[in-house]
C-alpha cells in the first residue's frame, strides 16, 4: 500500500507518504499560509522519496473538524491531486487521527474550536493488534462542561481542547481521564496509517464524492454576543 496523506485542519501543515508500512513525514507551523506552502512541500517530499503521484494507491486528508479555511484547502488539494492522478480519496476525521497519535485504548480527543467551545469525540480501540477503533461519541461541537459522558476511568485526553476554559475538560472528566496530551495536533502521519486500512478494505471514494466535515455552521460571534 502506497499513499499520500495531508492535514491542514489547524495552524500546522503536515504531509506523509506511506510506502508499504514506512512513513516519511514533513511538517511546519504554517499559520494561515497552508495554500502557499503545501504544493512546494509536497513536490520536495515526492522528489526526496523518489515516487510520483501516479505510482500511489490513494490520497488521504484530514477531513475535519478544524478551521474552515484549513479544511477547505485540504479537501481541495486532495481532490485536485486525486483527479489528476486518477486515485481514490479517503477522508479521515481529525479527532480520530488525534486518538491514533497516543498508544492508548480509550481516548477522548478534543480540538480548540474557538469561541469557548471544543470539537470532541471519544473512541475505544477495538482490536489493538489491528489498530481498529470504535466510535463511542461521534465528532461534535460543545462547551467544555457540556461534553458527552463516558463510562470508566481508563481514558486519556488528547488535543488542544483540553486547554480551553482553564482546564474545564479536565474538571469535567475528573477521575476518568488519567493523562492528558494537550500539545498534540492532527498529523498526516496518523492519517496515513488510518487511511491505509481504509484503502485496503476498498473504502476509498472518487475525488468528487469526498467532502469536508465542518460541524460548526458559524465561525464568529456577532457583536451583540461578544
Amino acid at each position: 500500500m502506497r499513499l499520500l496523506a495531508l492535514d491542514t485542519s489547524t495552524e500546522y501543515l503536515s504531509l506523509a507518504l506511506y510506502l508499504d508500512g514506512e512513513i516519511i513525514c514533513r511538517e511546519t507551523h504554517a499559520g494561515i499560509r497552508h495554500s502557499e506552502l503545501i504544493l512546494p512541500m509536497l513536490e520536495v517530499l515526492l522528489v526526496e522519496a523518489g515516487v510520483s503521484l501516479t505510482s500511489l494507491d490513494g490520497i488521504a486528508f484530514g477531513q475535519g473538524p478544524g478551521t474552515f479555511t484549513g479544511i477547505r484547502i485540504g479537501c481541495g488539494v486532495a481532490q485536485g491531486l486525486a483527479f489528476g492522478a486518477d486515485l481514490p480519496v479517503v477522508g479521515i476525521a481529525t479527532l480520530l487521527a488525534l486518538a491514533e497519535s497516543v498508544e492508548q485504548d480509550c481516548v477522548i480527543a478534543c480540538l480548540d474550536a474557538r469561541m469557548g467551545e471544543v470539537y470532541h469525540a471519544a473512541y475505544r480501540r477495538e482490536a489493538p493488534t489491528e489498530g481498529g477503533w470504535r466510535e463511542i461519541h461521534a465528532p461534535g461541537l460543545y462547551a467544555p462542561q457540556a461534553t458527552p459522558v463516558v463510562e470508566g476511568d481508563d481514558w486519556v485526553g488528547v488535543g488542544s481542547g483540553f486547554r480551553v476554559g482553564e482546564g474545564a475538560l479536565r474538571q469535567h472528566y475528573a477521575g476518568q481521564v488519567k493523562q492528558v496530551f494537550d500539545d498534540r495536533f492532527p498529523h498526516a502521519r496518523e492519517i496515513a496509517r488510518l487511511a491505509s486500512r481504509q484503502l485496503s478494505l476498498g473504502r476509498g471514494v472518487p475525488a468528487w464524492e469526498t467532502a469536508p466535515l465542518y460541524i460548526r455552521d458559524k465561525v464568529a460571534l456577532k457583536t451583540s454576543e461578544r
